[in-house]
């Protein structure tokens, strides 16, 4: 009977660790099974971005480009950089750059008419970036490329150096009234130390674009046309 009872009780013993070892196999596989299978899915989602449109790609790709007419805050409503406003006719566009959000004269960074074509550059210290009367604005890369020219209209704005237009000396002949004023400058800014030069010219305009120049403006002038 003893014999009987201890072996019984051994089979008992052998089956209940059966049982259990089972059940672990099961619950151990299915669970790092679904587990890994959720970390994928998870992945995918956060490499597309579909299901966070609030990323930062996501609000780069969203700030390109600005409405001609508004206040747009920057970092929040648009990024800092430079931008481009093109096929301003009727010398109506105005632009301001501000310190902050007041609207008082002293909070006022620089600020621009444009006719024809107008860049401006958006700092990250800027807060609020202002807009009249212009047409969209769109940003510009910093290492942009293009097939720089070797006219320019006389009352075409802004050109960019070595994209809008080549370097060299420039003639713009008839000016009457001493209405041509031309500028070359350093950067897209417009603050007082953006400008390297400047004339005001009647008759014959000549000018000697370097290549260190990033921009050059041209207003009420005859076209320009390279000379060498």
């Amino acid at each position: 009977m003893a014999g009987r009872l201890t072996l019984s009780a051994v089979v008992g013993v052998v089956v209940i660790g059966v049982v259990s070892a089972n059940a672990n196999t099961s619950a151990g596989g299915g669970s790092s099974g679904h587990g890994t299978e959720g970390s994928s899915a998870s992945a995918e989602h956060d490499t597309t971005g579909t299901k966070d449109p609030g990323t930062p790609q996501a609000a780069t790709r969203k700030k390109v480009s600005i409405d001609g007419d508004g206040d747009f805050r920057v970092g929040r409503d648009i990024e800092p950089g430079t931008y481009r406003s093109r096929g301003n006719t009727d010398g109506l566009c105005h632009w301001k750059r501000a310190e902050d959000t007041s609207g008082d004269t002293d909070s006022v960074l620089a600020d621009a008419h444009v006719r024809g074509t107008g860049y401006v550059t958006v700092k990250a210290t800027d807060k609020v970036f202002k807009s009249s009367g212009c047409k969209a604005w769109a940003a510009v890369g910093a290492k942009a490329q293009g097939s720089p020219a070797t006219r320019m209209t006389g009352d075409g704005g802004m050109f960019r150096v070595g994209v809008d237009i080549a370097p060299g000396p420039y003639t713009s002949t008839g000016n009457t009234d001493g209405g041509c004023h031309w500028e070359r400058t350093k950067d897209a800014e417009h603050g007082p130390n953006s400008i390297l030069a400047k004339d005001t010219v009647t008759g014959t305009a000549v000018v000697t674009i370097s290549t260190q120049d990033a921009y050059f403006t041209t207003a009420g002038c005859n076209d320009w046309t390279k000379t060498a």
